[in-house]
């Protein structure tokens, strides 16, 4: 059984990070898309799928996701865009970093 996480753009600029379980995940984003359930999304349609990871295992994508949510904007930015260089020195501590942080919108 497969399993998914993936971040979502909402329409108000915000990142949702979520996983699922052994479904597509066309239909998942769908059911975000509908606002099938009342949740985060739901108030801030449309999204747009904007980064996703498949793993075998459930749990491995749940501790990705908890980790995701841990993250900054700029470093899920980073991810989004495969920038590894940015997204290896956002993950250093502030003293060491080569490069700032840049400025987040919201």
């Amino acid at each position: 059984m497969s399993a998914f996480v993936y971040i979502l753009r909402c329409a108000d600029g915000s990142y949702y990070v979520g996983s699922a379980r052994g479904e597509s995940l066309d239909r998942r984003i769908g059911e975000h898309q509908a606002g099938t359930y009342p949740s985060y999304t739901s108030r801030r349609r449309p999204v747009e799928l904007v980064w996703s990871e498949s793993f075998d295992r459930i749990t491995d994508a749940i501790a990705m996701e908890r980790r995701l949510k841990g993250w900054t904007r700029a470093k899920k930015e980073a991810l989004i865009r495969s920038d590894w260089t940015v997204l290896q020195d956002l993950a250093k501590r502030p003293a060491t970093r080569t490069r700032a942080e840049p400025p987040t919108s919201s």
